[in-house]
C-alpha cells in the first residue's frame, strides 16, 4: 500500500479501523488520545471505532483506551505459572508490608501471590482476624497469628484460585452483617498514574473495590513490572490506598502521581 493510499485510508471508517485494530495488537495498549492524534481523527470517532471492534471481539475496551487480546492473555497466567514469577521482589514486598499489620487487628487480603507471599511472612504475629478471597492463603497464614479465618463465598476463578462475588457474610436471619476491616491489603496487575490500579477481571476488580471500601486503611502491594501498564478493569484512583509496596522506587511520573495523591511509598532501602 502506498503513502498516499494509506493516508487516505485513515479517513475511510473501514480502512481506519483495520489499521487501528492493526496498530493496536502491534502495540499492546493505547489511549483514545494516542489514537486519535496518530489517525487525525476526533476522540469521539476513536472511541466509537474501539467499542465498534470490541463488540467484534477485535481488542479489549479499556478505561480510556484498549488492549489488544494477545496482551489480555499474557498478563492473565495462571497461578501456577505466577508463582515462580519476581519471587525475589515478592518476598522484599511482603517483608515490608507485614510491619503494617498489627497484632490483634482485622485484615483482609485478595487473591493473587504477591498477598500470599505477604500472608506466609506473618510468622511473628498474633490473634489476627483475617477475611479472603485467596483460596491459598488459609493454608499459608501461620497458625500461632491467627484467630479467626473468613472466607469471601462465591465463583471460584481456577486460573487464580480465588473467588469472585460479595465480600459479605450473612446473619442466620438471612441479611448481610456489616464487616469492616483495619488493613485491606490488595495485590494489583497494573498501576498507572492516570488510571490509577487496575486488573484483567471485572468481578476480581469489583471485589477489590469492596475490600477497599471496607478498610480502615488499604496497601497496595505491586512489583515493578506493574508500573505505567494499564489492564481491563478499573480498581479504583490512586488516592484510594494509603501505601504502596513495591521492590523499586517508579518511575518520576508515577511517582510524582502518587505523592499528589497522598499515597506513602514503601520501597527496600534506608530510604524506604
Amino acid at each position: 500500500m502506498s503513502v498516499d493510499r494509506d493516508e487516505r485510508q485513515r479517513h475511510l471508517p473501514a480502512g481506519r479501523k483495520a489499521q487501528l485494530a492493526a496498530y493496536v495488537a502491534d502495540a499492546g495498549q493505547v489511549t483514545v488520545g494516542e489514537l486519535a492524534e496518530r489517525f487525525g481523527v476526533s476522540i469521539d470517532t476513536v472511541r466509537r471505532d474501539l467499542d465498534q471492534l470490541s463488540a467484534d471481539g477485535v481488542l479489549v475496551r479499556t478505561y480510556g483506551g484498549a488492549v489488544s487480546l494477545s496482551t489480555i492473555s499474557r498478563t492473565d497466567r495462571a497461578v501456577d505459572q505466577r508463582l515462580t514469577l519476581q519471587e525475589e521482589e515478592k518476598g522484599k514486598i511482603a517483608a515490608l508490608a507485614a510491619p503494617l499489620v498489627q497484632d490483634g487487628s482485622t485484615i483482609m487480603i485478595n487473591g493473587g501471590t504477591t498477598t500470599l507471599a505477604l500472608a506466609r511472612e506473618l510468622r511473628q504475629h498474633r490473634d489476627l482476624t483475617v477475611a479472603t478471597n485467596n483460596l491459598l492463603v488459609p493454608g499459608a497464614l501461620p497458625p500461632t497469628a491467627i484467630r479467626d479465618i473468613y472466607f469471601f463465598g462465591g465463583a471460584v476463578r481456577s486460573l487464580t484460585l480465588a473467588t469472585v462475588g460479595p465480600v459479605s457474610f450473612r446473619a442466620n436471619t438471612g441479611a448481610d452483617l456489616d464487616i469492616s476491616c483495619d488493613l485491606a491489603l490488595i495485590g494489583v496487575g497494573a498501576i498507572d498514574a492516570e488510571t490509577g490500579y487496575t486488573t484483567s477481571n471485572l468481578a476480581e476488580a469489583a471485589m477489590m473495590q469492596e475490600m477497599i471500601a471496607r478498610a480502615t486503611r488499604v496497601a497496595i502491594l505491586a512489583d515493578s513490572s506493574k508500573f505505567g501498564r494499564r489492564l481491563f478493569a478499573q480498581v479504583s484512583e490512586l488516592a484510594s490506598a494509603d501505601y504502596l509496596i513495591t521492590d523499586t522506587a517508579p518511575p518520576a511520573g508515577l511517582r510524582d502521581a502518587l505523592a499528589a495523591a497522598g499515597v506513602q511509598l514503601i520501597t527496600p532501602g534506608p530510604k524506604g
